[in-house]
């Protein structure tokens, strides 16, 4: 049996125009988009809606299935192993650009792992639209973070107009206002909310419904300031009686006994933690790359192959930094390659956004220790990259919850038993 880590000839075209971009649209105005926090640069979003659709893919970064041509050889699906591969190289330029990349996000993925045929039809073929399209997820509120099981948002049933009526309150919306606020140069773009049809079901109540861009009493109400990511729009959002058509419930409208339509819709975070790793791994091999020239300028080479009792100290310290990020790169392609072939990978999956939150955060913190002053220095993209790094570990479950996923999984415990 052989093991072949050469990409597909389609993934390194797309990785090498990708990095045209990073290099000439992301780096050289990465700093201007970092202090004018909210700016939104539209040559940038209709250049890469564009250019993703030339290239035979959704008009942005959303999780379609990749279709030969007709007549054409079958190939093995790499619909999310192309997500990493994009995301990786876009977050290599600017992170923060990299989420204002049009496309589905999270709220696509959510249509993704659980939607009917009919919905995804619906909902996923308008990033292929004319005009770019964004979608965002709204889990977090404002007393329930990691603890999903806290979620007070409400839906319920007016069966007069066959309409679910939603209230409740989200924050820390990734993309939230471009997915929800209806720009003349956006396509429709919608939003994901969960919220309870029955509380006193707990989780097997709990369910998700698409928004649409433009809905009535649902509001923008905060723009977060942030340490990192500042590219990005971060938005709380408050639904007031706002109405939803009956069909735009992801999942069965029936609450039963058990949770399976919870963790039909908790799917989306099996498919999408490891494309957040591969963001964070995009930042950290940015650092890497950064501090190995910087080295290279001041007459420090890494000796590669030999004794580490031979190596300096920073040579040492480049090599493993190096190791982390390789190895965390390979559990981000099991963990895609894996949702590619429909395989249960929530282990996986947890594991490569554990790994990552911890490499991102590691590199980039220790490139700047070992450049000192230039590390700190705002001359250079170190210490943004430094900043942008934490929230790795953070946003799509922490690392603490995530660890808990995993000795779930290893040890097989339910989430009541282990917490």
């Amino acid at each position: 049996m052989t093991i072949d880590f050469e990409a597909p000839k389609p993934l390194v075209n797309m990785q090498t125009m990708l990095q045209t971009v990073a290099e000439n649209m992301m780096r050289p105005t990465s700093r201007e988009m970092d202090e004018n926090e909210h700016a939104i640069p539209w040559d940038y979003i209709e250049f890469m809606h564009t250019a993703m659709r030339s290239m035979g893919g959704a008009g942005g970064l959303a999780p379609v299935e990749d279709k030969p041509k007709e007549g054409a050889e079958k190939r093995p699906p790499i619909g999310y192993q192309k997500l990493a591969v994009q995301i990786e190289m876009l977050a290599w330029g600017d992170v923060g650009y990299y989420l204002i990349t049009p496309g589905g996000g999270l709220g696509a993925a959510a249509v993704q792992a659980a939607g009917t045929p009919e919905q995804k039809a619906k909902f996923l073929a308008r990033f292929n639209d004319d005009k770019p399209t964004f979608a965002a997820m709204c889990m977090t509120e404002p007393g329930a973070g990691s603890d999903t099981s806290a979620i007070r948002a409400r839906a319920v049933l007016d069966e007069k107009t066959n309409e679910w009526i939603i209230n409740g309150e989200k924050i820390f919306v990734t993309a939230g206002d471009k997915s929800f606020t209806e720009y003349e140069k956006l396509g429709k773009g919608f939003i994901v909310v969960w919220a309870s049809i029955d509380p006193s079901a707990g989780r097997a109540g709990m369910r998700a419904f698409v928004v649409e861009a433009g809905t009535p009493g649902v509001k923008i109400t905060k723009l977060e300031h942030k340490l990192g990511i500042r590219a990005s729009d971060t938005a709380a959002i408050s639904l007031v009686d706002a109405r939803v058509p009956f069909e735009n419930v992801l999942g069965s409208p029936t609450v039963e006994k058990s949770t399976t339509g919870f963790k039909g819709a908790m799917a989306t975070f099996d498919a999408t933690r490891p494309l957040v790793a591969a963001s964070g791994l995009g930042v950290a091999r940015a650092a890497l790359e950064f501090l190995k020239e910087k080295l290279k300028e001041n007459g420090v080479e890494i000796r590669y192959g030999l004794p580490r009792q031979k190596l300096t100290n920073i040579e040492r310290e480049v090599i493993d930094m190096e190791i982390m990020l390789k190895s965390s790169w390979l559990m981000v392609l099991k963990a895609v390659w894996m949702a590619d072939n429909k395989k249960s990978n929530a282990l996986e999956s947890s594991m490569s956004k554990v790994k990552a939150g911890d490499v991102t955060t590691k590199v980039t913190q220790k490139a700047v220790e070992i450049l000192g002053p230039l590390g700190y220095s705002r001359e250079f993209l170190l210490e943004k990259w430094f900043r942008d790094a934490k929230i790795t570990d953070i946003y799509e479950g922490t690392g603490q919850i995530n660890r808990l996923v995993v000795a779930r999984q290893i040890l097989g415990y339910t989430g009541a038993e282990l917490r």
